[in-house]
């Protein structure tokens, strides 16, 4: 007896079910990472047993070359800087390398970031702190291409630093500090105007 044959409309069934399942595939992934240039940042992270939100990303940019990739996350989003640097508990700055560069240039942008953005007073109660902060960046000397770099806020410890999952340095505490840090990308003179701009949850830079 030869097999029998579905019928049509039993074809169109299963073809549509099986359409149906790729788009509820497909928008599942859509929903769990977002995309700037090359680079894939989850929407959401745990830090600290907290789960953070994707606030915004961007790329910090010179001219023509592409020196890193970047993500905020926070406990809420927001576009206002002031809102960012106010909120409570965890946070995650994530830096996904494009290029090699070496730590020095961060403690450039961050010490210019110290001076440009803050009073003296503010200067003087960080300095101690950022100080130990620039050692443990020197100790690193360079990143490489594809490094993923986290700059944490956890409350009890402060900033801490890691690279490709693994903590470098000593955790430097105190949220006015992670804040000093965060003022290097959102702060009212930023390192980067379209950088900012996309952490912010504007049109990446």
């Amino acid at each position: 007896m030869p097999p029998v044959q579905p019928s049509v409309p039993a074809l169109h069934l299963g073809v549509a079910r099986s359409l149906a399942c790729a788009l509820l595939l497909l928008g599942s992934f859509g929903a769990t990472a977002a995309r700037i240039d090359e680079f894939t940042f989850d929407d959401r992270v745990q830090v600290a047993g907290s789960e953070l939100v994707l606030n915004g990303m961007g790329l910090r940019s010179v001219a023509w070359l592409k020196g890193f990739a970047a993500a905020l996350y926070l406990r809420e989003k927001t576009a206002a800087p002031a809102s960012a640097l106010a909120q409570s508990g965890p946070k995650r700055l994530q830096m996904k390398m494009i290029l090699d560069v070496e730590t020095r240039e961060f403690i450039k942008a961050y010490d210019k970031s110290l001076s440009r953005n803050h009073t003296d007073a503010e200067r003087t109660a960080l300095a101690g702190r950022a100080a130990q902060f620039n050692r443990n960046l020197e100790q690193i000397g360079k990143l490489a291409k594809g490094d993923v770099v986290n700059l944490d806020f956890i409350p009890g410890r402060g900033l801490v630093l890691s690279i490709n999952g693994t903590p470098r340095g000593r955790p430097v505490e105190g949220d006015d500090l992670y804040g000093s840090l965060l003022k290097v990308f959102i702060g009212e003179r930023p390192v980067d105007p379209k950088l900012k701009a996309g952490l912010l949850g504007g049109a990446p830079g």
